[in-house]
């Protein structure tokens, strides 16, 4: 359901990706892990269409996203990716119900299904009793929870992480981490995960290695 071949990115001189070839499965759990400065994060964000390879192809869906402008670019994202961050980015003056909604909103989703799709998706994921709170009366799990719910509001194909347990205590990273394996079993939810957290690796489908700039094996 993803395929990329020969993605490069440089800024300036500094070359970031050195040729990358991936290819994604369907409903596959997978985690991207390597040093500091070896590209991983910049893989993510082109994965995630934040931003352009200097040259390459991507595939997302049998969708050509070189061939995208920036307006259906940015509908594609939001209806097709889904984003976990480390520090949640949540919005302070919304509630954990209505940071869920957002993404929908955004395409113009109508209102009464866009709640009952994020107050199931707060039940499944156990925080349906603190819909009503704001970001700050959420514990750091809490607030994770919510963004995950928020990454899948609208239906992924692909559901992108970034350190999504780097702000946690090891419990709440393992629950975190038991929630991924559930959705991609529950949901055929497909997961691209950069991680330092080798518990996670341990445990996903398969694990990417990263080094200046390149996969290796």
């Amino acid at each position: 359901m993803l395929s990329a071949r020969n993605i490069k990115k440089s800024y300036g001189p500094l070359a970031i990706l050195k040729g990358i070839d991936l290819d994604i499965a369907r409903g596959e759990l997978v985690t991207i892990v390597g040093a500091s400065g070896a590209g991983k994060s910049t893989l993510l964000h082109i994965i995630g269409t934040l931003d352009r390879p200097d040259s390459g192809s991507l595939m997302i869906n049998d969708v050509d996203i070189n061939a995208l402008n920036e307006q259906k670019l940015s509908a594609f994202r939001n209806l097709s990716i889904g984003f976990i961050f480390q520090f949640h980015h949540l919005l302070p003056e919304f509630t954990a119900l209505e940071n869920v909604c957002i993404p929908a909103f955004i395409h113009g989703a109508a209102k009464a299904a866009t709640e009952q799709r994020a107050l199931e998706l707060l039940t499944l994921l156990g925080v349906a009793d603190r819909a009503a709170h704001k970001p700050a009366q959420l514990s750091g799990g809490e607030q994770q929870r919510v963004a995950v719910a928020r990454a899948l509001i609208n239906n992924p194909a692909i559901v992108l992480a970034d350190e999504p347990s780097g702000n946690l205590d090891s419990e709440n990273a393992t629950a975190l981490h038991n929630l991924f394996i559930h959705l991609r079993d529950t949901m055929n939810q497909t997961f691209i995960i950069v991680t330092h957290n080798e518990e996670l690796a341990s445990i996903s489908d398969r694990t990417i290695h990263m080094r200046d700039g390149q996969i290796y094996v």
